[in-house]
């Protein structure tokens, strides 16, 4: 059975008496484990798609079912529970506390998950050691390199245990090594702790290398779907 599923997924927007297709009768079906990739210039409706799998936007039709739950189906708290412990997100600008160090960002998310205090800060260094920033603990935002910030927005949507990161352009603000790094990372998480994966990217190169299905947009649709038995 697939984890996520989608079937002729939409989304309208209204702008004053004009009305923008950004999603159109998206269909696709993601396993558990799975590491999807979705490609396309700006405006393919790209982001549009993840932020309706992480529930930030509800469609306008169709139907997005996630782990046995129709998402279109549920009300506001459980939604927000969807958000906060069925899925982790992952953006291109981070979007950490700036007046906050790297344990402080990841136990905070903790606090949203209702985790307790006393388990709060063991649970942050083990995230912070897992994405390799033990070292970096009490640093803040403007303290650590792009590639350690993204790694602590990492840790922090790892907070609560999801099973599915959705990364949108992760690497997109990052030079062309510390992106290596953090895709390196993602790999790991993939393989070697069974999370799945849907990423959001330009980078048609780097889906084919790391992705087992890749899903081509444009114009709001879902042009092409690419599976691979073996990623590199």
């Amino acid at each position: 059975m697939a984890l996520i599923q989608t079937i002729n997924l939409s989304k309208t927007y209204r702008k004053g008496k004009i009305e923008i297709n950004a999603l159109k009768n998206a269909s696709c079906e993601i396993e558990p484990g799975d590491f999807v990739s979705i490609v396309g210039k700006s405006g393919s409706g790209k982001s549009t798609l993840l932020n309706l799998i992480g529930g930030l936007d509800r469609a306008s039709s169709g139907s997005i079912v996630f782990d046995g739950n129709d998402l279109r189906q549920l009300n506001k708290s459980e939604m927000a529970n969807h958000r906060r412990f069925s899925v982790g997100m992952i953006f291109q600008s981070f979007n950490l506390i700036q007046s906050r160090n790297a344990l402080e960002n990841v136990e905070l998310a903790l606090t949203f998950g209702g985790v307790s205090r006393g388990k709060r800060k063991p649970r942050a260094v083990e995230l912070l050691t897992k994405v390799g920033l033990e070292e970096r603990l009490t640093h803040v935002p403007d303290e650590l390199s792009g590639g350690e910030t993204q790694r602590v927005a990492i840790a922090r949507a790892l907070a609560n245990n999801p099973n599915v990161l959705l990364a949108d352009e992760p690497t997109g603000n990052l030079d062309s090594e510390t992106s290596t790094e953090i895709i390196n990372l993602l790999i790991d998480l993939n393989k070697n702790h069974g999370i799945t994966i849907i990423m959001v990217t330009h980078d048609l190169e780097t889906a084919e290398k790391v992705s087992n299905l890749i899903l081509k947009m444009k114009d709001g649709e879902i042009i092409e779907k690419l599976e691979k038995t073996e990623v590199e």
